[in-house]
């Protein structure tokens, strides 16, 4: 080969490298592209470089964590400074290659229980944050200036020439997969077994380097699960709200609800409630969404068509498994999720998103980045985003948009409706509101360029609490926006600095909504509503379908 052509194959001619050392290392350990568990080690000396880049799948639900206790297990004299490419942080070992000195270097999405230890390690110098992304913005960087070396990854089953079958929880593993293996970077995938004849394929074989039989199932979290014995009935009331002065009002058909107890009441409330108002097949007709056991008894009484899911839930497998005309199934009855993809239905397919936080300032910022935490954002900041892009009308996007810009000789444009919906006082009574986000604080402590906020305050359109709805979309001065926002934030501090006259002529303008403006009387907010009160009310819904997990079984 001479030097010209030599210019152009560096990175392929190092793949190569790094196979031959793995192949001379491992010799009878290494049958074709299968791993002996017990070697796993030996096989990451080989193909691990200094200052890799590594993308270790640990995703919301679905974890490589035989994978990822097997990389704290290096020689750092041998592999360090690695840079982490995470899209969740969930075990205690995606934080102890940095203890260790094995990686240097993250760019993650969502940090979750590893929030505070995360906070720590930035503070202390061992660890070097790139950025705090979202999760469709980290993919897509993986294709452009972020692209692994390596990728560990999970998967349900392999067959011995490689192929891969994820199951329900495909998640982020095509983006990982795709991305390494068309830049000549190696793929690891643990499995749960190694089969001779795939369900489906979901991963070409050809993408794969090398698999491995995990000595246990990888590690599944029951994420979206939420009891609805704990849904309390403010949170009814709040749902209510919603219901009527949002979903009914805009004809929100598309959407997407965060994770909790607020959207789960939402979701339990749309078969009673919202059909008491007429309004089934007029609402919350398709979604992107995980399956939510809470969305059960909506499905059976035939409010929503259709469902796209980021990935799967533990114990909804043979409800899904039933229902192929809302979920994305395949021939062998498994769901196919894909989080890239629902991510993207979410930025510009829906017309809603509804979610939580722990902080709202003044100009309606949020964030669930508070101090001694850096919790990070998943995907709220690509669903809780208006799609500057969307080119395609509906109702409820063209009457928000009407709403932003009334008034104004501009190209008519529509808008997406985010709606932060919270208590005004979070546990331990903190209060939700606040002058000034604590994000400020942490990006100071964390050398960070800017500070950690989940959804600018320009993106959003109502603050729902139980003290009312206010439309920011409706507000036409940043005055009037901070009073619509103190005039629903209660008996916070930001609530009782609130300008009561001007709070009351928002209120007479329609930007406040009290439950009364809206016509629900207080005294009906009661669990009554829930479709399903508990569990087994659930189970019950699904016609047995829905076997929950065993720290749900409280009957």
């Amino acid at each position: 080969m001479n030097h010209a052509e030599g210019r152009w194959t560096g990175q392929q001619r190092n793949r190569s490298e790094r196979l031959a050392r793995a192949g001379a290392a491992l010799g009878g350990a290494l049958d074709g592209k299968v791993v002996q568990a017990s070697h796993i080690v030996e096989l990451l000396h080989a193909v691990l470089e200094p200052g890799d880049r590594v993308c270790l799948e640990g995703n919301n639900q679905k974890q490589a964590d035989f994978l990822g206790k097997a990389l704290t297990r290096v020689d750092t004299a041998r592999v360090h400074d690695l840079h982490m490419l995470l899209s969740v942080l969930s075990l205690p070992e995606h934080l102890d290659v940095f203890e260790k000195g094995i990686a240097s270097k993250l760019d993650f999405s969502f940090s979750g229980p590893q929030a505070g230890r995360l906070a720590k390690l930035a503070q202390s110098g061992k660890l070097n944050i790139g950025a705090i992304h979202t999760y469709l913005e980290l993919f897509a960087r993986y294709f452009i200036d972020l692209t692994p070396r390596v990728a560990l990854v999970a998967a349900e089953m392999a067959d011995r020439d490689g192929n891969l079958y994820t199951g329900p929880n495909t998640e982020d593993t095509p983006a990982i997969a795709e991305a390494t293996a068309f830049k000549s970077g190696i793929v690891i995938a643990q499995v749960n077994q190694i089969v001779d004849k795939l369900p489906r394929i979901d991963i070409p074989g050809d993408w794969v380097g090398y698999v491995v039989q995990s000595p246990t199932p990888y590690y599944i979290e029951p994420l979206f699960t939420r009891d609805p014995a704990l849904i309390s009935e403010i949170q009814v009331l709040m749902a209510m709200m919603a219901i009527k002065g949002i979903y009914a009002e805009y004809e929100i058909e598309r959407l997407n609800h965060g994770i909790g107890f607020d959207t789960a009441a939402i979701e339990l409330l749309l078969p009673t409630y919202a059909a008491s108002l007429g309004l089934k097949g007029k609402i919350a007709r398709h979604w992107a969404l995980n399956p939510h056991p809470a969305l059960i008894p909506a499905i059976e009484a035939g409010f929503v068509e259709s469902v796209h899911s980021f990935g799967s839930e533990l114990g909804m497998e043979n409800y899904i498994r039933a229902r192929p005309d809302v979920f994305f199934v395949g021939p062998d009855g498994s769901m196919r999720s894909n989080r890239a993809f629902s991510q993207a239905a979410g930025h510009y397919a829906c017309d809603l998103f509804i979610g939580s936080t722990l902080q709202i300032d003044l100009q309606g910022n949020s964030s669930t980045a508070t101090l001694g935490r850096i919790a990070g954002f998943g995907g709220a900041p690509n669903m809780g985003a208006d799609a500057r892009g969307r080119r395609h009308p509906s109702k409820a996007w063209l009457k928000a948009g009407e709403e932003a810009r009334a008034g104004r000789n501009v190209v008519p444009r529509g808008q997406k409706l985010v709606v932060q919906m919270v208590e005004t006082f979070r546990e331990h009574m903190a209060p939700a509101f606040v002058d000034k986000l604590d994000a400020w604080q942490l990006a100071e402590q964390a050398g960070m360029a800017i500070p950690p906020v989940m959804i600018y305050g320009d993106d959003v359109s109502h603050i729902l609490t139980e003290e009312g709805i206010a439309n920011l979309l409706l507000c036409r001065t940043d005055e009037e926006r901070e009073q619509a926002i103190r005039g629903v934030a209660g008996y916070t501090p930001v609530g009782m600095a609130r300008d009561k006259r001007m709070v009351e002529n928002l209120r007479d303008r329609g930007i406040i909504r009290r439950p009364e403006d809206l016509g629900i009387d207080k005294r009906m907010a009661t669990r009554d509503l829930l479709a399903a009160k508990n569990m087994k009310g659930l189970v019950r819904a699904s016609g047995g379908l829905y076997d929950p997990p065993k720290r749900f079984r409280n009957w």
